[in-house]
């Protein structure tokens, strides 16, 4: 019997960072995954969690966890701690700063598919949506000039492999073309990389 909930949507890039990280850790058969619709007013999301967002992670004592950040630094705590957050502060915050890239990108991303799906075209803020563009752009160059890790799996290549695989899903940037390094990082990433295709969104 599974000792945790994780309720999440199927497509949430969000969603996945924790299911990834649980097949690295090998903790996938500790959780149940139960889906959620936070746009339904009637689903119990928004009771165990008020802000009405997945990921969040139910515990056997009914206690709640949320975002995915936190979720995966209790899954790393579960699974001994060092395993997806460092402890020895240089790595632990080069660590965290590339989940906050890959993060970045994700909100980034998030926000541009919410203002085509909620707006109608003539609604649609094209500054708005140029300014989230340019914030994944300069995210993307970074990557690409100074990619994650070839042989670690931690926070930061979780969160970046995820922001890459919704821009896939859910964006369809090109934004392969004049970032080979990456594009090369992120196919070797999947190849390696536990869960990774239980988990693409679908």
């Amino acid at each position: 019997m599974a000792e945790m909930i994780l309720r999440t949507s199927p497509t949430s890039p969000f969603g996945r960072k924790p299911r990834l990280a649980a097949a690295v850790l090998g903790l996938t058969e500790r959780i149940e995954v139960v889906s959620a619709d936070y746009f339904d007013e009637t689903d119990s999301l928004r009771m165990q969690n008020p802000l009405g967002k997945v990921p969040t992670l139910l515990l056997a004592d009914g206690t709640a966890l949320y975002d995915s950040r936190v979720i995966l630094e209790y899954f790393d705590h579960l699974a001994g701690g060092g395993r997806l957050i460092p402890a020895e502060p240089p790595a632990r915050f080069a660590a965290l700063k590339l989940q906050a890239i890959g993060d970045g990108i994700l909100d980034a991303g998030v926000l541009r598919r919410l203002e085509t799906l909620f707006r109608e075209a003539p609604q649609r803020s094209e500054r708005w949506l140029a300014h989230q563009a340019g914030k994944m752009s300069r995210a993307l160059d970074l990557l690409d000039a100074a990619p994650p890790s070839e042989s670690e799996i931690l926070v930061g290549e979780i969160a970046v492999a995820c922001g890459l695989g919704f821009i896939d899903f859910r964006l369809g940037d090109d934004w392969r073309t004049g970032r080979s390094r990456l594009a090369g990082w992120f196919e070797r990433f999947a190849d390696r990389c536990p869960g990774f295709d239980a988990t693409a969104p679908r």
